[in-house]
């Protein structure tokens, strides 16, 4: 099954562990993405429709969701804020960033009838107390009852911190202690495509041949030799469908071979900076085997 899924560039979210376990969250993830990629409906005259706006969601949203679920959270984040209201997932998080959590301190599922939210609350709290006094976020005015209610502003300023300090725990791991700068992960994007015979290469992050993703595709090639279907990759005369369509193969491949990508499609159609460096970064640490 999961070999026939993979032709249509859907292999996502799940292993035959997975499906033979029964994990429900996990295999309602992988049909929910079989079905958006191939619905059998068809397109809709308006194409102006924002996707987003339908499921009601934004794309910064989305963006923090995918980072959490490219972390191999538990439960697994369908609802951003709903999913995080007993700060079971944020616990996970700060481990994942290194702020230790003492888990005797954490009320656990099931959660009693009567009294069962006051519980969810006292995790709450002490996730911002976490922030506050070890991972030193800046978190004011910011309580545990705001998670335990998805206060979106919030609770988005607390998960921002969290991805950020992720993505700085990678550049540090990829210098082995220090900081990577742009320009290392840049030149070393250069050599591994030149070393592997693309002809591809990125100036830097704003780099306008991103928004096709073949840079990005020819890089997970030469990582992982064969994970790219090149039938698959559109490489001339591109419309912005074709563009759409190599950046949600460039991410599926790039999860497929391990590499936590947590960018959207858009972020390298639009060749949004930051988030494109967090993609090589990410490739980068696969390529040296530097993320665990």
């Amino acid at each position: 099954m999961l070999q026939e899924a993979d032709k249509l560039g859907c292999r996502q979210f799940v292993t035959p562990a997975d499906v033979v376990s029964g994990n429900p969250k996990l295999n309602l993830a992988f049909v929910a993405n079989l079905f958006n990629t191939y619905p059998c409906l068809h397109k809709p005259d308006n194409n102006d429709i924002d996707m987003n706006l339908l499921e009601g969601e934004s794309k910064e949203e989305r963006t923090f969701r995918n980072w959490m679920n490219s972390l191999g959270v538990n439960p697994y984040i369908n609802h951003l804020y709903s999913d995080l209201a007993d700060a079971l997932v944020i616990f996970q998080l700060y481990e994942m960033i290194r702020v230790p959590v003492n888990w005797s301190r954490v009320n656990k599922p099931p959660y009693p009838a009567l009294g069962g939210n006051m519980k969810k609350i006292e995790n709450c709290n002490y996730a911002v107390e976490l922030g506050k006094n070890k991972a030193k976020f800046s978190l004011v005015g910011i309580a545990g009852q705001d998670l335990n209610e998805g206060n979106s502003t919030l609770t988005l300023a607390l998960v921002w911190q969290l991805m950020r300090r992720y993505t700085l725990n990678v550049l540090s791991d990829l210098g082995e202690g220090e900081k990577v700068s742009d320009e290392i992960i840049i030149k070393w994007v250069n050599q591994t495509l030149k070393s592997a015979n693309k002809n591809t290469s990125i100036s830097s992050f704003k780099d306008k041949s991103i928004s096709t993703s073949l840079p990005v595709l020819d890089l997970i090639d030469a990582i992982a030799p064969n994970a790219v279907r090149q039938e698959m990759v559109k490489r001339e005369d591109f419309s912005d469908e074709d563009k759409l369509n190599n950046a949600k193969y460039a991410i599926s491949v790039a999860r497929k071979i391990g590499a936590r990508i947590y960018a959207l499609p858009d972020d390298l159609v639009e060749v949004k900076p930051k988030m494109v460096m967090t993609v090589f970064a990410c490739l980068m640490g696969k390529g040296l085997n530097r993320i665990k």
